[in-house]
């Protein structure tokens, strides 16, 4: 048995503040990784094509901006610089 130390208040709210800051360095960096794939050509053209054309270019996207919130979250919050 392992004897583990309590984090005193003001620890744990330091923890909750970069946690939550993280977060939203995150999802700062997935709306911008979203705004620069809705202003590349291929964005462009596949909006106006018919609806099937559509949903591999949207899927993609998506999986980009959530890559993108993940490794922001994993370098500490840094925002990605394209």
């Amino acid at each position: 048995m392992t004897l583990r130390r309590q984090k005193s208040r003001k620890a744990q709210a330091a923890d909750v503040l970069g946690s939550y800051l993280k977060l939203k360095a995150a999802g700062k960096a997935a709306k911008g990784a979203k705004k620069v794939a809705k202003g590349t050509a291929a964005y462009q053209v596949a909006k106006r094509a018919p609806r099937p054309r559509k949903l591999p270019l949207i899927a993609a996207g998506a999986v980009a901006a959530v890559l993108v919130a993940i490794k922001a979250t994993r370098r500490g919050g840094e925002p990605a610089s394209a």
